[in-house]
């Protein structure tokens, strides 16, 4: 269930006393490591760490009126969430969380997690330190082109002979 809280206040408010503890205690490990460059506040429902608009005015590509979001932090229904995308640290990120010695239940940008102790706060804290908003904002901008000269390809590899000779 998706909060409808406004406010980072309220919407650990709204959390039972395990989960705001849980939510929290990795709350105070994402702002301890995070450039000062991010910002705090709530997006689709979740706490999102974000670069502000003010250095990206652009913003998020599917909804430009939100800003780029790097790493949000979430209560589900079953588990709780941190989101965020490793791609880019990928090999350096599972690399270390195994050497923590906790089991990594992630999915495709998220790491689920029933208890905090499930969760290697230190990988977690040396993610987030190695990322600057303008190292996020190149990231961003590399995967956007990536993805849009491979729709090109795509595109180009699907049509006729006579419309490729055409261009």
């Amino acid at each position: 269930m998706q909060s409808k809280a406004t406010t980072v206040a309220a919407y650990l408010a709204e959390l039972p006393p395990e989960r705001r503890a849980a939510i929290g205690a990795v709350r105070d490990v994402i702002r301890r490591n995070l450039d000062q460059g991010f910002a705090e506040g709530m997006y689709y429902g979740m706490i999102m760490y974000f670069v502000p608009h003010s250095l990206f005015p652009a913003g998020y590509h599917c909804d430009p009126s939100k800003p780029l979001g790097f790493v949000a932090l979430a209560s589900q229904k079953q588990y709780m969430s941190l989101y965020l995308d490793p791609a880019e640290h990928a090999g350096w990120f599972e690399t270390q969380w195994a050497k923590s010695g906790k089991k990594l239940d992630k999915g495709k940008v998220c790491i689920r997690f029933k208890r905090v102790d499930d969760l290697a706060l230190d990988v977690v804290a040396q993610f987030v330190r190695r990322v600057s908003p303008e190292k996020f904002i190149e990231s961003y901008l590399a995967g956007r082109l990536a993805m849009s000269e491979g729709a090109r390809s795509r595109k180009a590899k699907i049509l006729p002979a006579s419309q490729k000779t055409r261009r």
